[in-house]
């Protein structure tokens, strides 16, 4: 929550008493935290505002306590508030801020980063805390490296940076994800710069302590910058500065991160001011495009084109667990020679060189489905969504790029070069959607007609939308256990910019990459450096591939690559490609591990026989540890429970069964999703209302001021007023 007049990090309780409503009767809600009068009435008009069909009115009875009645439309009315509307009240935009809706590819790699790496708590596990929305979400960054070379001037490099943020809104963007996923973007922000000293961190101790470190979702920065200082003494062969850039990759692809490294050394040039006002076109014009897409012909070629069922999608052969855990990262070069033998073999036959390395990698996906015949594979393609028909795209930092599933069938008889044209012509036709996403996807597939229409109820949970697991009939798409193959194009500075630097006695040298985030099981990035050669990293989840197994997956991938030129015979098969590895052992992947059931209803403190119930809702995005702090700090008599706000139709009777007793009421309370999905349990729930006595919902904030905003809410609930 923020406003004028609020703490930074406060967080926002509403409570609701689930009664029933008369025709046409306002929903009432009482604003629990650190509001005075003029705050509470901003967030009011901020209400009436988004929300026209609806009446809104407030009492202030005192800061910190405030009554909003919200009457819905006369037409019907309106039974639950809607999810947009619960968004606004829970987590009103901060001063001169907007707010974009989260679509697409971003809100996978979102719902990725809110329930990767459960916490375990030490309540008995509320489940409340999967994901790590309050910062430690260290799985889900990616970093980028470089040496600096020349005279280093570090207040003029913090000048250059804060000048990019103030002028780049992606800088000052953070989530929100309380009932829907939103993109909150900031009014100003500041640069997130550190320094450290050789003498007391290591290369490698600062990587994985950057990396695990994470971010806060919630907060605008969701990229940082980390220098290691030069080594004392600066003698010829003491290693220069080196500068450590961190993102969040639900927030920027690397090629926005490359954008904003151009408009960085702009400055730096200039001495540390970038000239101009704030990018447009920007993230906002990018939403209203899209926005506006007919999606008709999208429809009609995904509903042809989505992976089978029987597509190969895994690189290896089920495997055991690896005993590993962990990034990896594998680098080998092509020399400049091979790469211009590879683009020449691929030119002459109609094709650039990506379409060469999406051949090779259809092959392996093939040859580790061990079938004989032809058989389907399915990878994930990244496009970088920048050619598209909104002037000023390309220069757009920001998320646009997106992972789409290229389809092809292998068949080793067939020509050589006709799989070739297969993989070029599917890389065409995707190219013509490039703003589709596996979310879009799975909503546009067909279905087979017996299998069963969606629940009615709304999903519960941070991400509201079409459904996350496979569609059945439907193979696997990119981001589900499917691999992702990557080619980057250089983004070199312009000449006029390098000639500037250079002036200055600065070169600027080609960031690398680190072992981050993979974005799935296992991605393969290619990119030429400065020689003009290929580089092929393989990014891999160890717990899913051991370093042994990457690194010949790795060393098949190039072998057959560097062996591709060879096959000049316009007769050569797919087969005859694939018998070079014929005695090569075929790497082993772990198997998927279904995620574990989590029991309907689980107590966390029994408390006193005849007491209330307070009824925590667990919830992917729930910030992790908010309820372990909430459980230890509360003093009252009152029994603790937890349910998963999933939707399963015992989940509140269980909880209902537990506050059974006279005199005995349950209060249903959450934080962000979690508050939620305690609403609409209530809703759904058709005896709820007399039986549930209260909801209370918070926003997102820290561990720490996310309890402390729902203990307050449910003072108010169990402490009659004075």
């Amino acid at each position: 929550m923020s406003s004028q007049g609020v703490p930074r990090g406060a967080v926002l309780a509403v409570v609701h008493e689930p009664v029933a409503l008369s025709p046409g009767g306002p929903l009432v809600l009482e604003l629990r935290g650190p509001l005075g009068p003029a705050d509470a009435e901003t967030v009011a008009a901020r209400l009436a505002q988004r929300h026209r069909a609806f009446g809104v009115a407030l009492d202030s009875h005192r800061p910190g306590h405030h009554t909003l009645r919200l009457t819905p439309p006369a037409a019907g009315g309106l039974a639950a508030l809607p999810a947009d509307l619960l968004a606004d009240l829970l987590a009103p935009p901060p001063p001169g801020g907007e707010i974009l809706p989260v679509t697409g590819h971003q809100q996978t790699l979102l719902r990725a980063a809110l329930t990767s790496t459960p916490t375990p708590t030490g309540t008995g596990g509320t489940g409340g805390n999967s994901g790590s929305s309050d910062g430690s979400d260290g799985g889900g960054v990616e970093q980028l490296y470089w040496d600096w070379s020349g005279p280093f001037d570090v207040a003029r490099f913090a000048a250059a940076w804060q000048s990019v943020v103030d002028r780049e809104c992606v800088l000052r963007a953070c989530f929100d994800w309380v009932a829907a996923p939103r993109l909150v973007l900031h009014a100003r922000a500041e640069a997130d710069i550190a320094v450290c000293s050789p003498a007391a961190v290591t290369w490698p101790q600062l990587l994985r302590r950057d990396r695990a470190r994470g971010f806060a979702l919630h907060r605008p920065g969701l990229l940082r910058l980390t220098l290691l200082a030069a080594e004392p003494g600066g003698g010829a062969g003491a290693a220069p500065p080196r500068v450590l850039l961190t993102y969040h990759p639900a927030l920027l692809d690397e090629r926005g991160v490359h954008l904003l490294l151009r408009e960085f050394y702009r400055a730096y040039a200039a001495g540390g001011v970038l000239p101009g006002g704030e990018r447009r076109p920007d993230l906002r014009d990018h939403a209203r495009w899209l926005a506006g897409q007919d999606t008709t012909a999208a429809r009609q070629f995904w509903a042809r084109a989505v992976p089978p069922p029987r597509a190969a999608t895994r690189p290896g052969r089920p495997g055991g667990a690896t005993g590993q855990s962990g990034p990896g990262l594998l680098d080998t070069r092509l020399r400049a020679p091979e790469t211009f033998r590879l683009r020449s073999w691929a030119a002459l036959r109609g094709a650039a060189e990506s379409s060469a390395l999406h051949l090779v990698w259809a092959l392996l996906l093939y040859r580790a489905a061990g079938v004989s015949g032809p058989l389907p594979v399915s990878f994930g393609v990244q496009l970088s969504g920048r050619d598209i028909a909104l002037p000023g795209a390309a220069g757009i930092p920001g998320l646009l790029d997106s992972p789409l599933p290229m389809t092809v069938t292998v068949d080793p008889a067939a020509l050589l070069a006709s799989l070739l044209h297969q993989v070029r012509d599917t890389l065409l036709d995707l190219a013509a959607y490039p703003w589709a996403s596996t979310e879009t996807i799975r909503a546009w597939a067909p279905r087979p007609p017996a299998a069963p229409a969606a629940g009615p109820g709304p999903v519960a949970g941070p991400v509201a939308g079409p459904v996350a697991g496979p569609v059945a009939g439907v193979g696997p798409l990119c981001g589900a256990g499917g691999t992702l193959v990557r080619f980057d194009g250089p983004l070199v500075l312009p000449k006029v910019l390098r000639s500037e630097l250079a002036a200055q006695g600065v070169h600027a040298d080609t960031p690398r990459s680190a072992a981050g985030a993979a974005g799935g099981p296992l991605t393969l990035a290619a990119r030429h450096d400065t020689a003009g050669g290929l580089v092929l990293g393989l990014f891999y989840d160890r717990a899913q591939l051991a370093d042994e197994d990457a690194a010949a997956l790795h060393s098949q991938c190039v072998r057959l690559l560097r062996a591709l030129p060879e096959f000049r015979q316009a007769q050569a098969s797919a087969g005859q490609l694939l018998d070079l590895l014929a005695r090569a052992a075929t790497p082993r992947m772990a198997r998927p591990v279904p995620p574990a059931a989590h029991p309907a209803l689980t107590v966390l403190r029994p408390g006193h026989p005849h007491a209330d119930v307070i009824c925590l809702v667990t919830a992917p995005g729930v910030p992790a540890g908010s309820y372990d702090l909430f459980v230890r700090g509360h003093r009252g008599p009152e029994e603790i429970v937890a349910v998963h706000g999933d939707g399963a139709p015992g989940v509140l009777p269980a909880a209902l069964h537990q506050a059974s007793g006279p005199g005995r009421r349950l209060v249903l309370c959450g934080c962000g999703p979690g508050g939620r999905a305690a609403y609409e349990l209530a809703q759904r729930t058709p005896h709820a209302p007399g039986m549930v006595s209260a909801v209370v919902m918070t926003g997102i904030g820290d561990a720490a001021a996310s309890a402390s905003a729902l203990a307050r809410g449910v003072r108010s609930v169990l402490t009659p007023p004075p």
